[in-house]
């Protein structure tokens, strides 16, 4: 039997690394804290807007599911109603994105049947 000299090799003795895991690997967890701090920071929402900045939501007519973003200033077009004010959904997913997403609406942006 022929010994090669891997398998002669015996391993190499390390030396204990003091400080745990957070010590040998410090990089990732402070881009992650450096993140953190700079949402924070800079006042960045992890929410996301239903309408961007200049724009506001509007509902499909007779459709539970349509909605659409107008330019402020601009009425909605015809097949689509302002929210009741009060009730305008802001984030995906907030109250009033919920609620709408179940709910018809008429021309005049009343609640009808489905």
């Amino acid at each position: 039997m022929t010994v090669t000299a891997q398998q002669t090799r015996r391993p190499r003795q390390t030396r204990p690394t003091r400080g745990g895991t957070f010590a040998r690997r410090p990089l990732p967890a402070l881009a992650v804290a450096g993140l953190g701090v700079a949402l924070l920071l800079t006042g960045c929402s992890t929410q996301e807007r239903v309408c961007g900045s200049g724009r506001y939501p509007v509902k499909a007519v007779g459709n539970a599911y349509g909605q659409d973003c107008v330019a402020d200033g601009q009425e909605p077009s015809e097949g689509w109603v302002r929210y009741p004010e009060g009730e305008v959904p802001e984030y995906v997913g907030d109250k009033w994105d919920r609620h709408w997403s179940d709910v018809v609406v008429d021309a005049e942006g009343r609640p009808v049947r489905g």
